[in-house]
Order: structure tokens, then C-alpha cells, then sequence
């Protein structure tokens, strides 16, 4: 069989994640490769990729028990924010507002699979009812969404009701995303900033993102340039 350069598209993190091991193995390059998914696909593993690559994102804590993790958000200070490290869409994220808030959300988290019993914790940043998600392909950021909380969600997935509109791409802008980019080794990722009082901050890089709302919202062609980037690099 003849190498190929394969794009994966799966957005489970799992299926990802081994259907890319499988395919390295072969002999295949995938986009994005192992590490990239490995990475991305772990909001901690994500954050301390920033971290090393001097990338701004919010503080960020790691706890592994119950009362280990009441100390983090109580050191962060209400309200904290409460994430999977695997998951998507904002599904199982939680705001924390106060002491019996956190303490009736660990309790529950207590019970479910070890994997959500690993506190990641992080500052709630104060911005703007909205966040913004760029795409960078082959280290260019191409496009640029605002997506916008409706109906007072904090939570600002566009799979959860959020809107897009388009974001001009300034200058910071783009070197940001093409840095956090870098440092995660993705070629075609998405990048979701906020914009803080200190600047823009990046909280996640995604190596498998969606683009439906994005094409609409900004008329780039995102699939074409992805098809475009393929084939240029199945040349190299």
C-alpha cells in the first residue's frame, strides 16, 4: 500500500486517538498527527503545551481529590470554572459561584467515571459575553469567528446556541493563534481566545474543529484551503 497523507475528521477524542495510531503505524501521515491529537484532545495536556510555549491562558489548577480541589477553587476565588479534560461542546462544564455550589458538584463528580474525577479548575475570566475561535491551516490564521453567549449561557459554543459573526484578524491575532498552533505541532487546528483585561488569552487549541458556522459567518472557504493545504503537502 502507498503512504498517504490522510485527514482526520473524527471529533471523538478516543476514536481520534487511535485510529491515528493505527494509521501512523502504517506508515500514513496524518493531519493532525498523534501528538497534536494527544494534546489537543486533553485540556490539561493543551494547557501545559501553552504553558511551556509562553502562551497566555488563564490560571489554571489540578487537583485529584475532593478536598484537594475545594482548596484550588477557593485559592482561584469564585467563580471558577470546572472542566472535563476530555470532553467538547461545553458538555460537563461547570461555573462555580460559591462554597455549596462546589461542594454539591464535587459530591456528584465523586461518583462518576475516574476520569471526571480529575479537577481541572480554572479562573473565570471577565470578558466579554463572548470568546473567539480562529483557524489556522499550515500555520496561516485564515478566519476568525466571535462567538457570542445567547440566553445569559456563559458558556459560548456555537453546538450550544452560541452565534458567530466574523472577527478581523489583526496582527496579534494571527501570530497568537500561529504560535499556540505551533506549539501544540498542529497543521490545521482551531484556536479559542478571550479577550481579557491583559490581552487575549488562549484556553484551548482543537485539533479536529468544526467549521459550518464559521464559512457562513465569514465567506472563507475553509474545506477548500484545507484540500488546498493537502495537496501542496502530499508535494513536499
Amino acid at each position: 500500500m502507498d503512504d498517504h497523507i490522510v485527514l482526520q475528521r473524527c471529533v471523538s477524542y478516543f476514536r481520534n486517538l487511535h485510529s491515528t495510531a493505527a494509521l501512523e503505524h502504517l506508515g500514513h501521515r496524518v493531519v493532525n498527527n498523534f501528538t497534536s491529537a494527544w494534546t489537543c484532545g486533553n485540556k490539561l495536556f493543551c494547557t501545559l503545551a501553552l504553558m511551556k510555549g509562553r502562551i497566555p491562558t488563564p490560571r489554571t489548577s489540578l487537583a485529584f481529590t475532593e478536598d484537594s480541589a475545594m482548596k484550588a477553587i477557593e485559592e482561584i476565588g469564585y467563580p471558577t470554572v470546572l472542566k472535563p479534560v476530555v470532553g467538547s461542546w461545553g458538555r460537563l462544564s461547570a461555573l462555580i459561584k460559591d462554597r455549596d455550589m462546589a461542594s454539591a458538584i464535587l459530591e456528584d463528580r465523586e461518583q462518576m467515571f475516574p476520569l471526571y474525577r480529575v479537577y481541572y479548575l480554572q479562573e473565570f475570566v471577565k470578558r466579554p459575553p463572548r470568546d473567539i475561535r480562529t483557524f489556522v491551516i499550515g500555520g496561516e490564521t485564515v478566519a476568525a469567528i466571535y462567538r457570542t453567549s445567547e440566553g445569559g449561557d456563559w458558556r459560548t459554543n456555537t453546538a450550544r446556541g452560541g452565534k458567530a459573526s466574523n472577527c478581523k484578524i489583526t496582527k496579534e491575532l494571527a501570530e497568537l493563534s500561529h504560535r499556540a498552533a505551533e506549539v501544540v505541532g498542529g497543521e490545521i487546528v482551531g484556536v479559542d481566545l478571550m479577550e481579557s483585561a491583559d490581552g487575549l488569552v488562549v484556553h484551548e487549541v482543537n485539533n479536529t474543529t468544526e467549521f459550518k458556522n464559521t464559512v457562513p459567518a465569514t465567506g472563507v472557504n475553509i474545506p477548500s484551503l484545507i484540500v488546498d493545504y493537502l495537496i501542496s503537502a502530499g508535494k513536499r
